[in-house]
């Protein structure tokens, strides 16, 4: 089994407890994630979303990849919907969000890996 993280944060940034939890599905390797222009039309969104589509049956079917997937919402709504069509796993990881006010006019947030959730 295959965890493809298609996400902007490679998996050698992440903590030991994030790369554990995804070990649990497989080897854990790196897809990574397209720059998406915010003026892309929808067409250009759906086009990009088939060219992920093909590389993702390319490097395993539904029975073994999971796909990893956080990144620009509409892109990662659409290859959801697609990927699940097919009958592959998506996940998204969650965190918890530690924010500690520095001044007046500045915080700073700290973002604690807690597992993954399929969507």
């Amino acid at each position: 089994m295959l965890f493809l993280n298609l996400s902007n944060h490679p998996v050698s940034q992440w903590s030991a407890d994030q790369l554990e939890a995804a070990r649990q599905y497989g080897e854990v390797r790196d897809l990574p994630f397209p720059q998406i222009n915010p003026d892309a039309t929808e067409d250009g969104i759906n086009s990009l979303v088939e060219q992920y589509l093909s590389v993702i049956r390319q490097v395993g079917s539904p029975q073994e990849v999971v796909v990893h997937l956080m990144g620009e919402l509409t892109f990662c709504f659409a290859l959801v919907e697609r990927l699940k069509a097919e009958g592959y796993t998506c996940l998204a990881s969650t965190t918890e969000r530690i924010v500690s006010q520095i001044d007046s006019q500045t915080k700073q947030a700290t973002f604690r890996f807690v597992k993954f959730r399929k969507y």
